[in-house]
Parts: structure tokens; C-alpha cells; sequence
């Protein structure tokens, strides 16, 4: 149900002036439309790079740039200034443009032709002086950008712009995305709570709620036949005890996994959310339905948490072709050490086996909580490696998302009677540190896990976004920490 990232285009635009003359307008363009050509080719960027024009006045700019807002496909803009671009005339179509922009600071050549370079040469190539009057007039008009510097072919410049194609096509679809709140939240909670139409104005989801009644009538639609043949998918899978291919349990799971897939392919919905205080007429919670929802591309929240559900979303369209999955998580338990403290992350059923470690195992248990009968689920480890946390949370007068660096581990010991899905991980600088600084950012306990994703992906996303962003990292003291969350009071309250 998620575009492959293909089928999306950043354009490539080049900005210069009149002022040079045919030839040296003729090299630009032929200069920039091999720059586009090279980076559409290279397998670090995986949208397409489309080369678009070089823009020599206001008129073309703003042309342009409304072009770039009404297409379908284009996600963003590479803006890069081959010769002097003089800024004013960027205005009209930068105050228009709504998409996300990043400014590459480069150059054409690689290296300054120390025996050939006269005054036709540089005046041809001037992106040195001609981004930086570009780059103050976005400065000036206030506008959320990203600057890349260093040489087009340089593998690092590559990097990073595929890490930006990568949010920008994640902010793409983030707002046209519908989240179907399926019951209400949990009641009394109030992290999952929030301002759902604010959210829309800031973000561009809708978030609605649907009775369980209306993804009822599409379980109770689905055929025995249909029933059977997820089965053997599941059989093929996972590892699948006989017992448990055989019991009522788990062909009411797959009952409820080809309902809910109906329903939400029937809304056009990208996420969802659930909650175990509203399943009537449902025989268990969504255990397996929700983990192999969130593996096809779906954001999933529990409780009616639809800002995590929205933003599993946009990283499930970031990740693609990229390893280690990303998932819903909470924090669930505390290891605490002397040396070392850990945290358990899991949740009653719901981790995406993108993240797993092997082949997960499809069981049937009790559930203490919800007071239905036993649900289906897939229960798995997750390997060691690097990781993140990513919280997003209403703060009453601005949106904020926190980010903190993690290093998965592989469980030191076996968990034989936990019967969820887990992963294990210390958090940076340290467990008490991270958790401390955690609290004060006011991040929830629901959370999206990648190890697929770092910060820099989120980063980029929040600054399409223009919302808050607070790392916790290597570098985290607590005292910097709650200076930075006072002046961010001050910033905001600003602006």
C-alpha cells in the first residue's frame, strides 16, 4: 500500500541571470543537467532527480516553483546557484513555495584549473558567492530549509541527499495520509491525547474516529475459504505449532487480520489506531493483524495513539530498501545495573517483525487485560545494532518530537515465559540520563523504534515540519538539556 520511493521526484532547479549570455547560459544548463543526471543515477538517493530549468528571472522562478506545488510526484526541490542569482528575484516564488527545499551548495567543477581559470571561468562559475545571495534571501524570508555543502560527486553530499529524499517523501504522504481511530483512546490517558485539528493544519493527516461496529461488518464479511489460505501463509511464515495452526484462536486472528485489511484499503486509510477498552463485538485484540499491518506500510498506534500511528507512517515510506526494520513500541521495564542500566521495549502484542530477529514464532496466549479471549501474536528477539526512539507529542502551543540514539542488544538471557515480542536496549549517554531528559521533553511511552532510521532522517523531517525537535544523544548533559528546553519556551512562544 506504500508507493515505492521511485515514483517520486525531487526537481532539480539552477538559478542564474540573464546578465552572461547565451554560451555561458547554454553550459549552465548542460552543466546542471548532467549534476541531476548523475545524482538521478546514483543508488544513495532513491527517488528520481529530475532536471527542471534554469531559472533567470522572477517570473521563471515563481513559474516554477508553483509547478513544483501542484505536481503529484514532485516532492521537494534541489535548489543550486551555478552563477550570481540575484535574490530579490527569488521572493514571490519562495513566499509561494510549500514543499521541502533543500539548498546544495556545490560547484560544477571539482578542483580551481590553476594553469587554465581567467575571467570567462569565473564568471561562469560562481556558485561560491551566488549561494550565499541565495541562501540569504531564504535566511531573510524566514523559510525552512536544508543546506548540503561539498562536491555532487562526493558519496557524503549523495548520502545526505537521499537522507532528505527519503523525509521529503515521508512528508509527502504524511499529509495527505488518513488515521482511523478505531474506538476512542484509553480513557484518562493523556500523552495520546491532543489537538487532532491543529495536527491537521500543522501536518496535513486527518485523524477520525470509527465505531468498532464499522470494522466489525468487514470481519464478519470474510470467507472461511479466505480464513484458510491465511493460514497456510502463516504456516509458511512464522513457526507455527501444530496445536496452534488447528485452534479457533488463530483462524479468528487471521479473521480479524482480513477485516481490518479491508477496511482500512476500503477507507484509503495510511494508519490506525486501536484500543483494548473498545472491542465489541471483536473476539480478541488485534495481535498478529496489527504486527503484519505494520510490516505491508501501515501506521499503527495502541490506545488511540494516532500522532505515533501518523508517524510510523512517514518512517515505514522513509525506510524502504533500507535494513532493520522500524516498528511501534512502548517502554515497558527497567533493567537497572550498576555498571549498566537497560530498558525492555515492548508492548501486549503489537511489535512489527520488520525488527525481528530470525523467524518469529506465531503463539496463542492469555491476555490479562481487555477481558476478551486469547489473541494471536508473533513473538520474537530483536538483534543487537544501533537504534532510535521517536516520540511526538502536543504540547499545547507547538508540536514536539524527541529523539533518542539507542543501541539494541541481544537479550543476554532467555525470556521463555515473556510471550511478546521484545528488544532490548541501552539508551545514550545512559539509561538514567536518557530517561531523565526524556521525562523533562515530556516524551510518551509510546514510541516509533527504528533501526533502520536515525536521527538525521528526523531531523530532516522535522524541519519540513517546522516543529521542536530535542535530541538525546552521546552528547546530552541534563543541564544543557533543560537549557535548551527554556529557551525553546522563549523561541515558540515567539514565534
Amino acid at each position: 500500500m506504500i508507493k515505492p520511493l521511485n515514483t517520486y521526484e525531487v526537481w532539480f532547479i539552477t538559478g542564474s541571470q540573464d546578465l552572461y549570455g547565451d554560451e555561458i547560459l547554454k553550459n549552465v544548463a548542460k552543466h546542471s543537467e548532467e549534476i541531476a543526471k548523475a545524482l538521478d543515477e546514483s543508488s544513495s538517493i532513491p527517488v528520481r532527480v529530475k532536471y527542471k530549468t534554469v531559472v533567470k528571472s522572477p517570473d521563471e522562478v515563481y513559474a516554477t516553483l508553483e509547478e513544483a506545488n501542484t505536481s503529484k510526484s514532485c516532492v521537494g526541490v534541489i535548489a543550486w546557484m551555478h552563477t550570481f542569482s540575484p535574490a530579490k528575484m527569488w521572493i514571490r516564488g519562495l513566499n509561494a513555495f510549500r514543499k521541502p527545499l533543500v539548498h546544495l551548495h556545490t560547484q560544477y567543477n571539482q578542483g580551481i584549473p590553476w594553469d587554465k581559470i581567467d575571467m570567462d571561468f569565473m564568471n561562469e562559475n560562481q556558485s561560491a558567492h551566488g549561494d550565499r545571495e541565495f541562501g540569504f534571501m531564504v535566511s531573510r524570508l524566514r523559510k525552512q530549509r536544508k543546506v548540503i555543502v561539498g562536491h555532487w560527486k562526493e558519496e557524503k553530499v549523495r548520502k545526505a541527499l537521499g537522507t532528505w529524499s527519503r523525509a521529503a517523501a515521508g512528508w509527502h504522504v504524511l499529509r495527505q495520509t488518513k488515521v482511523a481511530r478505531i474506538g476512542d483512546n484509553m480513557r484518562e490517558v493523556a500523552v495520546t491525547e491532543g489537538d487532532k485539528v491543529e495536527a491537521q493544519m500543522k501536518f496535513g493527516f486527518s485523524v477520525n474516529t470509527y465505531g468498532v461496529g464499522d470494522l466489525v461488518q468487514f470481519i464478519n464479511a470474510v470467507k472461511d475459504n479466505e480464513v484458510d489460505q491465511l493460514i497456510s501463509e502463516y504456516r509458511d511464515s512464522y513457526q507455527v505449532a501444530d496445536t496452534v495452526l488447528k485452534s479457533h484462536a488463530l483462524k479468528d486472528a487471521a479473521k480479524i487480520e482480513l477485516g481490518l485489511k479491508s477496511f482500512l484499503e476500503d477507507g484509503g486509510f495510511g494508519a490506525y489506531t486501536n484500543t483494548f477498552e473498545d472491542l465489541h463485538g471483536m473476539k480478541q485484540l488485534p495481535g498478529i493483524a496489527s504486527q503484519r499491518m505494520m510490516a505491508a506500510g501501515y501506521g499503527f498506534g495502541a490506545e488511540g495513539d494516532w500522532k505515533t500511528a501518523a508517524l510510523l507512517h512517514a518512517s515505514k515510506v522513509m525506510e524502504q530498501g533500507l535494513a532493520g526494520g522500524t516498528s511501534f513500541m512502548e517502554d515497558y521495564t527497567y533493567h537497572f545495573g550498576e555498571e549498566r542500566s537497560l530498558v525492555l521495549g515492548s508492548h501486549m502484542l503489537e511489535i512489527c517483525p520488520s525488527i525481528a530477529s530470525g523467524k518469529p514464532r506465531c503463539e496463542v496466549h492469555p491476555l490479562g487485560i481487555g477481558g476478551k479471549e486469547d489473541p494471536a501474536r508473533l513473538v520474537f528477539n530483536v538483534d543487537g545494532g544501533e537504534a532510535i526512539n521517536v516520540s511526538l507529542v502536543d504540547m499545547g502551543n507547538r508540536f514536539r518530537m524527541i529523539v533518542n540514539e539507542v543501541k539494541a542488544i541481544k537479550p543476554e538471557k532467555d525470556l521463555p515465559k515473556l510471550p511478546v515480542a521484545r528488544v532490548l536496549w541501552d539508551c545514550y549517554p545512559d539509561m538514567e540520563t536518557a530517561a531523565h531528559a526524556w521525562i523533562l521533553a515530556g516524551g510518551a511511552h509510546h514510541t516509533v523504534f527504528s533501526k533502520a532510521l536515525n536521527t538525521q532522517y528526523f531531523e530532516d523531517l522535522a524541519e519540513m515540519m517546522d516543529i521542536e525537535l530535542l535530541v538525546i544523544d552521546k552528547d546530552t548533559s541534563i543541564r544543557n538539556f533543560k537549557d535548551q528546553i527554556r529557551w525553546n519556551e522563549i523561541y515558540y512562544h515567539h514565534f
